[in-house]
């Protein structure tokens, strides 16, 4: 009965009326949903008809429905762009990628006018300096400082506890990431780091690595293991440092690891001290496992005072302790 009331034409033409933006489809539906849109459904306008059909009624009750979903999106959306929304932290990861890009480039072209002087200086290096190699570390020096001043400032604690190059030391840290060892080239001291020998087939960087006396070690390789104890020893007896990560690898977690004692072994074996070194910020900067990245931030180096002793397990024990204290202390965890 009520529908004999409406006259076709004029109960279709009220459905438009009704929806500005089209008809209710169901990909107009989806851009609700997604908060995509921002136009609202119209109020009925008066007609002459004092009853309108079921038809209109639904079509306008969907208007005020979907005028409701579209505020109530547009509010969640605004509420978004107050905090971390994802195009926000899109952008930090890209200008963390472009900053990561950017210090390659800049080590890179660095490395290689620095590596012509060492090439240049070597000979002489071999004939009165083979051991501590001071001049090769003062340029690697360089181009460490001249890397990261441009990224991240470095704040360093404990200086006065560094022993002079002219007294062999085993000197330890935690790993946290690839920055480390630019950051520990910058204390400008002749110790040898241990790397893997994969990193000497890198160009321009493994082959300054071989200058300035770098050990080279195989990790699955038992032999090789030994033979870089027994290099290390060697060294340190002919006056030279080494530099160990005792935990044998980066930390995946940024917790510190379990020590190995072969660095230890290296200090009870000819008497040298062993200088604990705690390393802050690294593994915020560049992750690992994330080396194309570098975010922004300060890294602090703490340098703590000599261990001595003859038990290799005792001074294992204490120059964890002593890092991992230190770590805690500033909101690093410890495994």
């Amino acid at each position: 009965m009520v529908g004999a009331l409406l006259r076709p034409r004029r109960a279709a033409a009220l459905v438009p009326r009704l929806h500005v933006g089209g008809a209710a489809t169901s990909s107009t539906a989806h851009v609700v949903a997604a908060g995509g849109g921002r136009g609202r459904g119209v109020e009925c306008q008066p007609h002459r008809v004092r009853r309108p059909g079921p038809q209109v009624v639904a079509t306008a009750s969907w208007g005020r429905r979907r005028e409701t979903v579209m505020r109530s999106d547009f509010a969640a959306g605004g509420a978004a762009t107050m905090g971390d929304s994802p195009q926000a932290l899109s952008d930090i990861e890209v200008l963390s990628r472009v900053r990561g890009v950017c210090f390659y480039a800049v080590t890179a072209v660095a490395a290689i006018f620095l590596f012509v002087a060492m090439v240049v200086v070597h000979p002489l290096v071999l004939l009165f300096d083979r051991y501590r190699r001071r001049a090769q570390h003062y340029i690697a020096k360089i181009w460490a400082t001249l890397t990261i001043s441009m990224f991240y400032k470095l704040d360093v604690e404990g200086m006065e506890n560094l022993p002079p190059n002219s007294s062999p030391a085993v000197y330890v840290a935690n790993h946290q990431s690839f920055l480390d060892i630019y950051t520990l080239l910058t204390l400008g001291r002749c110790f040898k780091f241990i790397s893997k020998t994969s990193i000497f087939m890198f160009p321009i960087i493994g082959w300054a690595m071989y200058l300035l006396g770098v050990i080279p070690l195989r990790r699955m390789d038992s032999r090789s293991q030994l033979d870089c104890l027994k290099r290390c020893v060697d060294l340190v007896k002919k006056g030279a440092s080494v530099f160990f990560f005792p935990e044998g690898t980066r930390s995946k977690d940024g917790k510190l690891g379990a020590f190995k004692r072969g660095a230890f072994s290296v200090a009870t074996r000819t008497g040298a001290p062993v200088i604990p070194i705690t390393l802050l910020g690294t593994g915020k900067l560049m992750p690992s496992g994330m080396e194309g990245i570098l975010n922004l931030g300060t890294v602090k180096v703490i340098i703590h005072h000599p261990i001595e002793g003859n038990d290799a397990e005792k001074l294992c024990s204490e120059a964890r302790m002593v890092i991992a204290d230190t770590l805690i202390l500033n909101g690093y965890g410890v495994h």
